[in-house]
């Protein structure tokens, strides 16, 4: 086993020890320079400890929780996180986490701290249970990989900690529309075909809002009336925005690339009725019509192979330029785009829902499409298994417990549904009973 030799080189201490040997050739770590022997012992024994811990020279014993986050998130999250989960962790780690822990030493943390600002969080920001859990999740899991995959610290110390308890159980914030509710949605905006098509789509789809607006014309197959999901859009310059931008005139300011679906059964392709087919290729001649007027004015879009500056892996950016130019790149055929051609991505909708709750006064998010389709079948008696299919989910589970909601009708026909099954029951009439003292 190494030993750490303390050796006086002229006025100077230093210390060495021997580390693995590379070709054969045996190597050393030494550092001279300190002006007595215990010095040189001290600084030896913690480079020791640090080279046969961890096989590096890091030292952590001073590192801040700012600083690891950092790392966490260069070392970890980029490379095993979707990118819409890293959006939210950096939104909550410069927001709370780095002007309340970031001060902190890593290996000073400690359950007390932590719990004491879950609950600082609770009584005066009031967040949801739902938004409260996130943060502690994401301090759980920064610290998990600190202590259990890099060993800077040699206990999590959030594993103890919980949030507090919540008295007023938080509504579903699922908003179910009506038929007639739709129908109004869709009189709204019959005028904005690349709003009107987009919302019909997902209607009839349930389609999560990055696979709507990721589909390309060549996911659509008119003959055999289906619908192929295999990718979704991610917008990737959300933190390098201010907060109030403006869009440069026929291009968008924001940044857009393809990405993977949410799972391996998110990649799926299912059945379309008549219906939503005969809508999309009336959109399609339209746009067809619109892409001659503007002529070379029109803005086409490509897919430009780029290198993920994090991982170091090719991934597919949408970029866009005018007719007149032609770009040596695969042509990117999005569906859902102005009339001039500008692509907005999953922020098309940004206007549009404001008009909706505010204006129309209905409650709605884009999910709520997804909702309603998910409960409707169900409520028609659609097998679950194919419901769950169709929304690209990985466990039936899912559909269950998130996405299928029970509906007056459904809450009838199960009253009613007993009612039959108890008709034949022979109930006496209490009128005919003799009272008996």
């Amino acid at each position: 086993m190494s030993e750490i030799r303390i050796m006086k080189r002229g006025k100077v201490y230093q210390y060495r020890f021997e580390i693995a040997s590379r070709g054969g050739v045996r190597r050393y770590i030494n550092k001279s320079g300190f002006e007595s022997r215990k010095e040189a012992q001290e600084a030896g024994a913690i480079a020791y400890n640090e080279y046969f811990r961890t096989g590096r020279k890091q030292k952590i014993k001073d590192m801040s929780y700012e600083d690891y986050l950092d790392y966490w998130m260069t070392n970890y999250c980029y490379f095993n996180v979707k990118y819409a989960t890293i959006s939210s962790y950096l939104n909550i780690i410069k927001n709370h986490l780095k002007p309340e822990l970031g001060m902190y030493k890593l290996t000073q943390l400690d359950s007390y701290t932590i719990q004491n600002y879950i609950n600082k969080l609770y009584k005066e920001k009031h967040y949801s249970k739902h938004y409260l859990k996130g943060i502690l999740k994401l301090i759980k899991g920064s610290l998990k990989y600190a202590c259990y995959t890099v060993n800077f610290i040699n206990d999590n110390p959030a594993e103890r900690v919980h949030i507090p308890k919540y008295d007023v159980v938080t509504g579903d914030p699922a908003h179910i529309f009506t038929q007639e509710e739709f129908e109004i949605i869709l009189e709204r905006f019959k005028d904005v075909p690349y709003i009107y098509y987009s919302f019909l789509t997902a209607y009839y789809t349930g389609l999560r809002v990055s696979e709507c607006y990721a589909l390309t014309w060549d996911n659509i197959d008119f003959e055999k009336k289906t619908l192929t999901v295999n990718k979704n859009i991610i917008k990737k310059n959300q933190h390098q925005l201010p907060k109030k931008y403006v869009i440069t005139k026929g291009h968008s300011v924001e940044e857009w690339y393809y990405g993977t679906c949410k799972n391996p059964q998110s990649n799926r392709t299912i059945g379309i009725g008549d219906t939503l087919i005969k809508a999309l290729k009336e959109y399609k001649k339209e746009q067809e019509e619109y892409i001659k007027f503007y002529g070379d004015a029109y803005l086409k879009h490509y897919e430009k192979e780029v290198i993920n500056p994090h991982t170091e892996r090719k991934e597919i950016k949408i970029v866009d330029a005018p007719a007149e130019l032609e770009l040596n790149l695969p042509e990117a055929k999005l569906i859902f785009v102005k009339p001039n051609g500008q692509y907005r991505g999953t922020e098309t909708t940004r206007h549009a829902f404001k008009v909706i709750n505010y204006e129309l006064k209905i409650p709605c998010r884009f999910h709520d499409f997804r909702d309603t389709h998910a409960t409707r079948l169900i409520e028609q008696g659609a097998d679950i298994k194919a419901v769950s299919k169709r929304l690209g989910h990985s466990s039936i589970m899912t559909t269950y417990n998130i996405y299928v909601r029970v509906t007056d009708k459904m809450e009838t026909e199960t009253v009613d549904k007993f009612e039959d099954y108890t008709n034949t029951l022979d109930i006496p009439d209490t009128k005919e009973i003799p009272f008996k003292d």
